[in-house]
């Protein structure tokens, strides 16, 4: 059946990729030219209401994996619109799979959430416009110990500067990971650039997400059950500087 529910035993790959290796990828030239509403049909009526315009995406889990973030935002926040971003082609395919599945069992759920195949490292100004985005994921992100392939990681002050791009001033990024090398190298990261605060997780004691960020994940279970702690931090996207 088309609309089956995906088996992971047929979409199971490496949990390592070369994100500067991206051949095949099917990016828009430019965010105006994405095609959302063959993503968010139910948000993008053939016949809209006078008046009507559709919401915009302004949620984006990078590296989003087998979709456990992104079925936990749809119920969350049903009238939001997320994407997630997956480089590896069967996961990507796993995580599309599984959200056609859920909205044919039950014609309400996940309309508001879509997977596709791209590189947050690459492409992320053809999706999305300027200060676009108010919530940005990076959940158990791969950590590449090498210090050689640490130009693969995810978090970097070049990559920052175009997270600041898509997110909007006051807009939060999540982070989480079971490595605390990783972790530290993060948050440092943010802590120094210009266009980011860290966020006491003391203040975000109402925010329903963050207790759910370290097991909501297929990769947050599996350091759950090896006994591994996970390292949550938060950033706000601050103002632009004058006369930026």
């Amino acid at each position: 059946m088309a609309d089956a529910p995906p088996q992971k035993r047929f979409y199971r790959q490496r949990a390592h990729a070369n994100p500067l290796a991206d051949r095949g990828l099917s990016v828009p030239p430019r965010p105006q030219d994405m095609d959302w509403a063959s993503l968010f049909p139910d948000f993008f009526p053939a016949d809209p209401p006078p008046g009507y315009s559709p919401p915009s995406v302004e949620t984006l889990d990078v590296g989003c994996g087998y979709g456990g973030l992104l079925v936990l935002l749809s119920a969350l926040f049903p009238q939001d619109l997320a994407l997630g971003l997956e480089l590896r082609p069967r996961v990507a395919a796993f995580t599309a799979q599984r959200i056609r599945s859920l909205r044919a069992q039950e014609p309400s759920r996940c309309q508001n959430v879509a997977c596709v195949r791209g590189n947050a490292m690459r492409n992320l100004p053809h999706f999305f416009r300027r200060a676009q985005l108010r919530r940005l994921f990076f959940l158990f992100p791969d950590p590449h110990f090498k210090r050689t392939k640490h130009k693969w990681r995810i978090i970097s002050p070049a990559l920052l500067a175009e997270y600041g791009y898509v997110l909007r001033p006051g807009g939060l990024v999540y982070t989480v990971t079971d490595v605390p090398e990783l972790h530290q190298w993060m948050v440092k990261h943010f802590r120094e650039h210009p266009l980011f605060e860290e966020v006491a997780l003391g203040q975000l004691a109402s925010d329903p997400l963050l207790s759910l960020l370290g097991t909501v994940t297929e990769e947050g279970v599996r350091a759950q059950r090896g006994g591994r702690t996970p390292l949550p931090a938060v950033f706000r996207r601050l103002p632009d500087p004058p006369g930026a």
